[in-house]
């Protein structure tokens, strides 16, 4: 690994680089994408030593573990490759709802396997908690997969607290993968202080509250038309106008220390413990890099200060997901 990217341990010490790449927009949900310049990031991204790519079976329905199959063809020591499953969707890619069930997770692994190309996943995560099947008799299912050797460690995704320290119960858990960003922040009132107390790490998705907080989105109609955030509340109508004032807010800051709003949002989830692997996802080598850079920003106590107060004078206007997604979020 480069050295210039330092290395934070997630929990049952997995270790990784300090900012990973989250892979689901090169296949799914933010537009087109183009195959060669999705290969062209990846390969950049271990050349500069960010190892920890992010995927899910449920990404492109299938489609994004495929792209990572051919970087992994030939980079597979290099990768801690992490993927996900639960969210069950019809080859059309309708979503068909979510499963937990102990066979539906054997099953899943062995797809990825499949698909990834490899023999093993090095973190392999509950995309989404199943409320209809004990999170005991899933994540006993996913130890089991630890236990034949096809994972090497074990995660959760949108779990909250009580379901944890549950989960931790059954097996060790190295991570929780939760939307954690400067416009989402309820998880320091539950499950991250779970995982604190289990010795799990936090890993953050759409940090930069999926490109939002970056600036580079003036208006919604900057979206391309087939893009999943137009269905996102917080980019729509009032709410995108009350929400800009948090961007507006976080750029001027940013501005002031000479760094890029994206890098201090980046460097600000850093900054909330050494247990923290935020996974920006892009499609660009030079927003790579500069996502990569925020690894090494120091930012003074006044910083920080100053941030959560912009922070506590700013409200979020519109919930994360549609309505109808809602339901299966911090479960």
């Amino acid at each position: 690994m480069n050295s210039m990217i330092p290395r934070r341990n997630l929990g049952q010490g997995l270790q990784v680089s300090a900012i990973g790449l989250g892979c689901m927009g090169m296949s799914d949900f933010y537009g087109d994408s183009d195959q060669a310049q999705n290969l062209a990031v990846l390969h950049h991204a271990l050349d500069i030593g960010v190892n920890f790519l992010d995927t899910a079976d449920m990404y492109g329905v299938g489609r994004n573990e495929q792209l990572l199959a051919e970087v992994l063809k030939t980079r597979r020591a290099e990768v801690v490759l992490a993927t996900k499953f639960g969210n069950v969707r019809a080859p059309d890619g309708a979503f068909l709802g979510v499963c937990g069930t102990p066979e539906y997770v054997a099953q899943s692994c062995d797809a990825s396997l499949a698909r990834l190309g490899v023999d093993v996943i090095d973190l392999y995560y509950q995309h989404r908690i199943d409320p209809k099947v004990p999170i005991e008799d899933t994540v006993g299912a996913m130890q089991r997969l630890v236990e034949a050797g096809k994972v090497r460690y074990l995660g959760l995704s949108e779990a909250n607290g009580a379901s944890v320290r549950r989960a931790a119960k059954v097996a060790p858990i190295a991570a929780l993968q939760s939307e954690y960003s400067l416009w989402t922040r309820e998880i320091e009132q539950d499950a991250l202080l779970a995982c604190r107390e289990a010795g799990i790490a936090l890993v953050p998705y759409s940090p930069l509250g999926r490109g939002f907080l970056t600036g580079a989105i003036q208006r919604p109609d900057d979206l391309p038309a087939n893009d999943w955030r137009r269905m996102n509340p917080r980019f729509q109508g009032e709410n995108f106008d009350a929400n800009w004032m948090l961007v507006d807010a976080v750029r001027g800051l940013a501005a002031e220390l000479g760094i890029s709003a994206a890098q201090l949002a980046l460097a600000w989830l850093l900054h909330q413990g050494p247990d923290i692997v935020p996974i920006p996802g892009t499609r660009s080598v030079t927003r790579l890099d500069k996502n990569a850079a925020a690894a090494t920003i120091q930012l003074s106590a006044d910083t920080q200060a100053r941030l959560r107060q912009i922070l506590d004078s700013i409200t979020v206007q519109g919930t994360r997901y549609p309505a109808q997604h809602m339901g299966a979020v911090n479960l």
